[in-house]
C-alpha cells in the first residue's frame, strides 16, 4: 500500500517535494491557500485542495491523523503560519510531522510546538553543493543525521581492478561501501567484497563528514 503524505505549502520546495513523491507512487494530498498553486499541483498529485492550514476546522477536514506523514512546507514569507500549522498538525493527531524552517530560531520554535523533524532545504542544499564544488568526483551527498553522510563518488584509475577487500576502505578511511552503481545509469547493486571494481563504477558510501576528504586525498579522487 502506498504511503499517504500530506504536504501543506506549495512554494518551490513544497511543489518539488509533491511532484517527486508522486513520481515515487506515494499518495500525495497537496494543500495551499493559493488557488493557482493548487491547480498546478493537481496535475500530478492524488488530490489538491485550497485550504487555510492555520484554521483548525479546515485543517481537520484533511484528517492528518490518517496520513502517514504530514509536511508543513510553508515558506519564509509566513513563519507564524508555519508554526501554527505545525502545532495544529500535532494537535489533530498526525503521527509524523515534518516542518520546514528558515533559520535557527524558527527551527527551535517548530521543535517546541511538536515537529518530529525540522528541515532547512536551503541549508541542506548548500552543504551538499559545497562538497560537489570542493570534490569534483562527488556526484551526490545526502545528510543522514548529525554527522553521517550517504555519498556517491566516481572511482579513480588507481581503484580499478581492485576489490573492496584489497582497498580496505573502512580500516583506512572510516567509510563503508553500501552499494555500487554500475555503468552510471544502471540500478545500484549490492557490493561484493571480492569482485574487482570496474572503471565505470560509482561507489555509494556511508561515512562521517571528515572521512570524505580523507578518502578523496588518500585515493586521489
Amino acid at each position: 500500500m502506498s504511503q499517504q503524505i500530506l504536504i501543506i505549502g506549495l512554494g518551490q520546495f513544497g511543489m518539488s517535494l509533491a511532484r517527486t513523491l508522486s513520481e515515487k507512487v506515494a499518495e500525495v494530498l497537496a494543500v495551499d491557500i493559493k488557488k493557482n498553486l493548487v491547480e498546478e499541483a493537481s496535475v500530478f498529485v492524488t488530490e489538491a485542495m485550497v485550504i487555510d492550514a492555520t484554521d483548525e476546522v479546515e485543517l481537520a477536514r484533511l484528517e492528518p491523523g490518517k496520513r502517514d506523514v504530514a509536511v508543513c512546507a510553508i515558506g519564509e514569507d509566513s513563519k507564524e503560519a508555519s508554526i501554527i500549522c505545525t502545532a495544529l498538525l500535532r494537535q489533530t493527531g498526525s503521527p509524523v510531522v515534518v516542518a520546514r524552517a528558515n533559520d535557527k530560531m524558527h527551527q527551535r520554535i517548530l521543535q517546541l510546538v511538536g515537529a518530529h523533524q525540522v528541515i532547512n532545504p536551503e541549508q541542506e542544499f548548500g552543504k551538499r553543493f559545497a562538497n560537489r564544488l570542493l570534490y569534483r568526483n562527488v556526484i551526490a551527498d545526502t545528510n543522514l543525521g548529525e554527522d553521517l553522510h550517504l555519498t556517491e563518488i566516481c572511482i579513480q584509475p588507481s581503484m580499478v581492478g581492485k576489490t573492496l577487500v584489497e582497498l580496505a576502505l573502512p580500516k583506512r578511511f572510516g567509510v563503508m561501501v553500501v552499494g555500487i552503481r554500475r555503468n552510471s545509469k544502471e540500478k545500484i547493486i549490492q557490493p561484493s567484497p571480492n569482485e574487482p571494481l570496474k572503471a565505470e563504477d560509482n561507489l555509494i558510501i556511508v561515512s562521517n563528514e571528515i572521512a570524505i576528504p580523507k578518502l578523496i586525498k588518500g585515493v586521489g579522487l
